[in-house]
């Protein structure tokens, strides 16, 4: 296809990630205004963002395959139009009921859009630029935390907590024309990135077990950032605002500088990313006192997430053992556990051994997840795994000359 449309697909692609990120985010920043407008607790409105999240692990799977048959331009472009319908919904909610059940939509249409935005990307250009794809699109989302959340949280502080949503119904709308009109209308089941460039079942869940405690450990540790930087750091309350840029501004520099590393060595991506991650933690934990290295450890751990991120969609493309937009669901649903299950690892630590723990507890994950990623050099090759079938028992234990049963993910 011409390289200008496919460039602004693209950019449509990384906006829809964007959006659904700002949206996922917003009522954090929003959590007072909302909870006096509503007339409902602090808690209450936490669980907006809660049950999001859950949509996201529950819906992933189901939704994509479900939709594994539709047309791509088709479905993000449905996606993408739920999407401003739901938070138009949201926008003019007079109930806490209603409006929860608008977010669970956004959250529905959250769990499909991700699962088949990296595929959908990858197919626009040529193989060998792949991590560099993926990496622009997750850009989108790191972007939205450097300035969608807090520009919609400065809005919705002087105009209404309503207003930074109608201003993302209003983008979505934008970036839903984008999409309709520059994606190709390509078939679901052709294309180079329908399914892994090197099939791997093993490899596969080893990556999803990676991310699941990867991401884990740095969520335990960012959730109570702005309580670590005050109490351990010394920090000023009003300095934490600056501090999260900074570490933002160093996520979306990974995430931007990693993209060619992936093309090249995914695997090797991974493990330096996850390494990176851990060893500033445990440094956060051992030197988090000292102000000026707490704000450098605080920048090279979020550096380091986002790159580890970019690094899970890429390795997806490659390992994915079935169809890529099942597999980057299943990678989905377990980097939203992860997120769930560190905020609430680090939520049971910190009333009974204070906020450093947290950023230990993070660390140890991450250590656990990067031995866990460098046994990936032991396992066998699916290619190794094919040559040892034919010449005796497989692995799965399918003797030699019978008929394997094989089976299919779409």
């Amino acid at each position: 296809m011409e390289r200008r449309r496919a460039v602004g697909a693209l950019v449509g692609l990384s906006g829809g990630t964007f959006l659904y990120t700002t949206a996922e985010a917003l009522p954090i920043g929003l959590l007072l205004p909302m909870a006096t407008d509503l007339a409902v607790s602090p808690s209450q409105v936490g669980m907006l963002v809660t049950a999001y999240g859950a949509v996201v692990v529950v819906a992933s799977i189901p939704l994509t395959a479900l939709a594994r048959r539709v047309p791509r331009r088709r479905l993000l472009s449905a996606l993408l139009a739920g999407f401003v319908v739901s938070t138009a919904i949201t926008v003019f909610a007079d109930t806490f009921a209603l409006l929860l059940a608008a977010r669970m939509a956004t959250a529905a249409t959250h769990a499909l859009f991700w699962a088949v935005v990296v595929p959908a990307a990858a197919e626009l250009f040529r193989p060998g630029l792949r991590g560099r794809v993926v990496a622009i699109v997750f850009a989108g989302g790191n972007v939205a935390l450097i300035l969608g959340v807090p520009a919609g949280t400065w809005l919705g502080e002087r105009g209404g907590w309503r207003l930074p949503f109608l201003a993302v119904a209003g983008l979505g709308a934008i970036v839903f024309v984008v999409v309709a009109s520059l994606l190709p209308p390509t078939r679901p089941d052709q294309g180079h990135a329908v399914r892994g460039a090197t099939p791997d079942v093993r490899r596969f869940w080893l990556l999803v077990a990676v991310a699941v405690l990867a991401t884990a450990g740095a969520i335990a540790a960012y959730t109570y950032v702005a309580l670590f930087v005050t109490e351990i750091s010394g920090f000023p309350a009003s300095a934490v605002g600056a501090i999260l840029l900074a570490r933002g501004v160093a996520s979306l520099l990974g995430i931007l500088a990693l993209g060619a590393v992936v093309d090249r060595s995914p695997w090797l991506a991974l493990v330096a990313t996850v390494a990176l991650q851990s060893v500033a933690l445990l440094g956060l934990y051992a030197f988090g006192h000292r102000p000026a290295v707490a704000v450098g450890l605080l920048a090279l751990a979020g550096l380091a997430f986002a790159a580890f991120t970019a690094s899970l969609g890429g390795l997806v493309l490659q390992v994915a053992p079935g169809r890529s937009d099942l597999a980057a669901a299943t990678v989905s649903a377990a980097v939203n556990l992860g997120i769930t299950g560190g905020a609430l690892v680090g939520s049971l630590a910190l009333p009974s051994h204070g906020v450093r723990s947290t950023v230990l507890i993070g660390a140890l994950l991450g250590f656990i997840a990067l031995a866990m990623a460098l046994g990936e050099r032991r396992l066998p090759s699916a290619a190794a795994d094919a040559q040892e079938g034919q010449h005796g028992d497989s692995p799965s234990g399918t003797p030699q000359g019978s008929t394997p049963v094989r089976v299919s993910a779409g």
